[in-house]
């Protein structure tokens, strides 16, 4: 809250801005003391001074019942603590004082320095940042679980998990407490990237001193978690605790079961927004669905009707075809009469009737050959020798010339077809007033309409010069 200099201010304002600035300005801190003044309400809450060793100063420290039974701390006048907490100001009476979130023993004092030291080079090296940190996947395959194996933190996890959503776990067992657990975690960080189908990695592990949880104030832990290929959420002791894993995480749970909420969503979550996004689509697609039939309607309403031409067009269609197959079944049939004469002529002309002449004949002279001397015979018989080979002669020369006539009849009764005059790409035109034929340029005028008969279909065309 920002005072100007022309401002005047109530006490009840002055305190509220002040009260605003330190809640701002120190929000987190941590200080070191000796308690004295020590006062437990009836509610639980605690009521004491914590004293500076060195100098002459203290100040007053709030800390109400929740925090006072997670603390680590023996809370008695005389006890050297750490308290972690934010300043705040206690408006009524216009003084400050600490409210405390948490206190552990002052012997721990070392082990804040270092988290101290680490957190601010971890935070140059932007590490800590929230822009680095990325979002969890909305539905994950996969999840990897990185905890000690059989802990109370890994079946909650679990429980939690599985009682949301039906989804995968890889568990990674590791040590999470101990000189050996900040290897092991890292080993087993790395270890749980192989699974190709991973999506997100839950690091856990349950409650405890500061001496527990050290393991995941380690820089290695840090860098493993930051360097991990999939987004990491921290689910590392109480809500009132706070590691270096937590600040690098991509995102920080209070406890292990809280992780598991946030890492896997709930079955009717999905279920409503799966149902809300279809309503959005049913309704978007009706809204679709309906400006396009009013966009059909208003075209239908400028488009006329084609049936009824296209009604006239076929009856024509159908005219002319009748007269067509009329046209071309009586050129047939004029055809096959010509045929049937030819056939009757060719008949006379057969030359099995001259052979069967030829034939009596030769009997007759055979019969008379029987009866003359051997010169009358031979003379006669040559003669018949000569006889036969020009009567074959003769029946197959004209055979061959009626053949040939046949042949060149029916071509040319096949040439004076319509439809094979079609076919070689001619075309027919008919005035659609009339369904006359066109013979001469001038039977039509600029804009008639014509329908062309071609060898297979029709087409129809406007007249434009």
């Amino acid at each position: 809250m920002r005072i100007r200099e022309d401002q005047t201010l109530t006490v009840a304002g002055l305190n509220r801005a002040v009260r605003m600035g330190l809640e701002h300005e120190f929000g987190d801190i941590l200080v070191m003391g000796e308690v004295s003044d020590l006062t437990r309400a009836a509610s639980g809450h605690l009521y004491f001074t914590l004293n500076d060793e060195s100098h002459s100063a203290q100040v007053r420290v709030v800390m109400f019942k929740s925090n006072v039974l997670r603390s680590r701390a023996t809370m008695e006048s005389g006890a050297r603590i750490c308290v972690r907490g934010g300043l705040t100001l206690y408006e009524a009476r216009g003084t400050y004082q600490l409210l405390a979130r948490a206190a552990f023993p002052a012997g721990d004092g070392d082990l804040a320095e270092k988290f101290r030291r680490l957190v601010e080079k971890l935070t140059a090296e932007g590490l800590t940042d929230q822009a680095r940190k990325r979002a969890l996947p909305l539905l994950p395959r996969c999840i990897g679980l990185v905890t000690s194996e059989h802990s109370a933190a890994m079946h909650d996890v679990l429980r939690v998990a599985f009682g949301r959503c039906p989804v995968r776990i890889v568990v990674a067992p590791c040590v999470v407490q101990g000189n050996e657990a900040p290897g092991s975690i890292v080993r087993a960080l790395r270890a749980v990237q192989n699974v190709p189908e991973l999506d997100v990695v839950i690091v856990a592990r349950g409650g405890g001193s500061a001496e527990d949880l050290w393991a995941f104030n380690d820089e290695q832990v840090a860098r493993a978690i930051v360097a991990c290929r999939v987004p990491v959420v921290s689910g590392v002791g109480h809500e009132t605790d706070t590691t270096i894993a937590d600040l690098v995480a991509d995102l920080r749970a209070s406890t292990p079961s809280n992780a598991a909420e946030l890492v896997v969503p709930h079955r009717k979550a999905l279920q409503e927004r799966l149902s809300g996004a279809l309503r959005m689509l049913t309704r978007a697609a009706e809204g679709r669905v309906s400006r396009a039939r009013l966009a059909l309607d208003r075209s239908t309403r400028k488009v006329r009707d084609p049936r009824p031409r296209l009604n006239r067009a076929q009856g024509q269609l159908h005219g002319l075809e009748k007269r067509l197959a009329r046209a071309v079944q009586a050129q047939l049939a004029r055809a096959r009469l010509d045929l049937d004469a030819r056939e009757r002529k060719l008949g006379t002309l057969s030359p099995r009737a001259r052979l069967a002449l030829q034939r009596s004949l030769l009997n007759r002279l055979h019969n008379r050959l029987a009866m003359s001397p051997q010169a009358w015979l031979t003379r006669y018989t040559a003669r018949l020798a000569s006889l036969r080979a020009r009567q074959a002669r003769l029946g197959n020369e004209r055979l061959a010339q009626l053949r040939r006539a046949f042949s060149e009849r029916a071509i040319r009764l096949d040439a004076m077809s319509p439809l094979r005059v079609l076919s070689r790409g001619y075309a027919i035109a008919f005035a659609e007033k009339t369904g006359r034929a066109l013979l001469r340029s001038g039977e039509v005028s600029t804009g008639d309409r014509l329908r062309i008969r071609l060898h297979e279909g029709e087409v129809l065309a406007d007249v434009v010069e």
